[in-house]
């Protein structure tokens, strides 16, 4: 998940992997986040690896390099890689996010996730509701507005409804609101893909209403409002995602 939104558009089809260094990342990282390789064991190694993947010992350690700056692996010294506690993988990675999509649902990250958003988003949007501006009310209608044309594709309405967190997190001016950019795309992720393993058009009206209420409470400066609206778009992602618990 590179990009903001890309973890969105891939809920349509797995995308692929650029090159064979982004793919080995991906197989070892997503491999690590769902259990294939447990906390606590050592790696294959390289020559194995390096078998599987068809790469060079230089592709093979360079991926090994980064998956260890986000805190899944370690190497150690005459032991060899192993993967690390998950109190050391870095959550607030992009990528280390997104492989969590694809693993073996863990009831209490969806809780944490959640939690998370609960602890930050919603005063967000109180404070933007203080100080917003003509061109930010602007950007939000627009969203608003792709969601209520996309009614009929899931896709486009789940990327209109995360762009509309995106802009209410930019306008808070709070770098650790901006750092929230992976979990509200992850949330929305689980949130969507459950929807399309049992579709309902019932809850897309819903989800809309909800976010029009946010915005309108954000237009005319309700803080409170505004507060309370983004908790229960929260809320409803959350009952949302827990229907594939």
């Amino acid at each position: 998940m590179s990009e903001p939104g890309s973890l969105l558009r891939s809920l349509s089809g797995r995308s692929t992997a650029r090159n064979y260094h982004s793919h080995v990342i991906n197989e070892i990282g997503a491999g690590v986040i769902s259990g294939r390789y447990p906390v606590g064991t050592t790696l294959p190694n390289d020559a194995e690896f390096m078998e599987e993947f068809e790469v060079s010992r230089t592709v093979l350690r360079e991926a090994l390099k980064t998956l260890e700056a986000k805190g899944l692996l370690e190497a150690r010294p005459k032991v060899g890689t192993k993967v690390s506690k998950k109190s050391r993988w870095n959550l607030y990675d992009p990528q280390v996010l997104a492989w969590h999509l694809e693993a073996p649902l863990d009831p209490e990250f969806l809780a944490g996730l959640h939690e998370v958003r609960r602890s930050l988003e919603p005063q967000a949007a109180a404070e933007v509701a203080r100080r917003r501006t003509a061109d930010q009310i602007r950007l939000m209608l627009y969203w608003i507005h792709q969601m209520e044309t996309s009614l009929g594709s899931l896709q486009n309405f789940a990327l209109a409804d995360f762009e509309l967190h995106r802009i209410i997190a930019d306008a808070a001016h709070n770098p650790f609101v901006r750092a929230l950019y992976g979990v509200i795309e992850l949330a929305h992720a689980f949130a969507y893909k459950a929807l399309m393993t049992a579709p309902d058009p019932c809850v897309l009206d819903t989800l809309l209403d909800k976010h029009r209420l946010l915005v309108n409470r954000i237009e005319y400066g309700d803080e409170a409002g505004a507060r309370n609206a983004m908790l229960e778009t929260i809320e409803h992602d959350r009952k949302v995602a827990q229907r594939s618990a």
